[in-house]
């Protein structure tokens, strides 16, 4: 079977990839834009480039995503290429750019151009912001998969869509939240953030790894999304407390330090019981376990004795 991910240079990505290309009986393309053409993949890619297939277009573009698709001709598509995932106040043309024609262009590329190869699921990476919408990229979004529901529902293109809530874990950026507050627990510093009051589904990305790849072997009706969580609420000044328990040291968060943005959502809520009745798929990892490999690992990272194994952090 030969599988293709868009956004596999992103933090889920990457251990998506890492997971897949560990299988023998998969083919694992990746789909990256020209800028990583004359540059090393980030890890865990570059450490599975003799597993992988790597495609080089930018989504943006109808004509190289056409061109990729017929490169790769994927029996499955995992698509989470997506602009503003650190940063949601994105320009409202990014957003659209980067989301919904992006999207677009995947799935005309992949139903329309080849009809004589055509994917037999593709799955829709979302985000829970799209179900208030408050800011440009969680409304990009949103778009992207009222189209999706669209082709799936008039033309039965086989699209589904998963909605991991908060993903952390080894490899995020620091500019996410449980990694900038780790690396400033680590260092001994303080962390400023906002009240913090906000409750969220934090999930290990490990787990959603699985969960994507169980929505993927479902037999699913086009057009089905499928919420990704643990039915634990957490509110982020707990998670932030968390973090320096496990750190000790000097530092503490610093709550309150700066002002809430607009049109963050109070509590997100996902639907886990419905997941587990269609697919059987729950989330294994508590949030404290988790953290604490993420701590590890930042704290293993550089060393001489890190595991050669680039998906043990995630998947052990």
């Amino acid at each position: 079977m030969r599988i293709l991910i868009t956004g596999a240079t992103g933090f889920i990505g990457r251990a998506l990839a890492a997971k897949l290309a560990a299988d023998p009986q998969l083919d694992v393309a990746i789909l990256v834009r020209d800028n990583h053409r004359n540059r090393s993949l980030p890890d865990p890619l570059n450490s599975l480039i003799d597993r992988l297939v790597v495609v080089y277009a930018d989504l943006r573009e109808y004509h190289e995503t056409r061109r990729a698709l017929q490169a790769v001709r994927p029996d499955r598509i995992f698509h989470l290429a997506a602009g503003g995932v650190s940063d949601p106040f994105l320009a409202v043309d990014l957003a659209l750019e980067q989301n919904l024609f992006t999207t677009l262009n995947l799935l005309r590329a992949a139903f329309e151009e080849n009809p004589n190869s055509l994917p037999e699921k593709v799955v829709a990476v979302r985000t829970p912001g799209e179900l208030s919408a408050m800011n440009p990229y969680a409304a990009g979004k949103a778009a992207a998969w009222q189209f999706c529901v669209m082709y799936a529902r008039t033309r039965g293109w086989p699209i589904v869509g998963a909605m991991p809530f908060q993903t952390y874990g080894p490899g995020q950026d620091t500019r996410n939240l449980v990694r900038g507050a780790m690396a400033a627990a680590i260092a001994g510093e303080d962390f400023p953030l906002t009240a913090g009051s906000q409750e969220k589904d934090w999930i290990y990305v490990g787990d959603v790894v699985y969960g994507l790849i169980a929505v993927s072997n479902a037999d699913l009706p086009p057009g089905t999304s499928l919420d990704l969580a643990t039915g634990r609420l957490t509110s982020v000044v707990e998670v932030v407390k968390q973090i320096y328990d496990i750190a000790g040291g000097a530092g503490k968060p610093l709550i309150g330090a700066i002002p809430s943005r607009a049109g963050e959502v109070q509590v997100q809520t996902a639907d886990i019981q419905r997941t587990q009745e269609l697919i059987g798929w729950e989330a294994v990892t508590p949030l404290e376990q988790g953290l604490q490999r993420t701590y590890e690992q930042m704290r293993r990272r550089g060393r001489p004795s890190q595991s050669n194994n680039p998906q043990l952090d995630v998947f052990e």
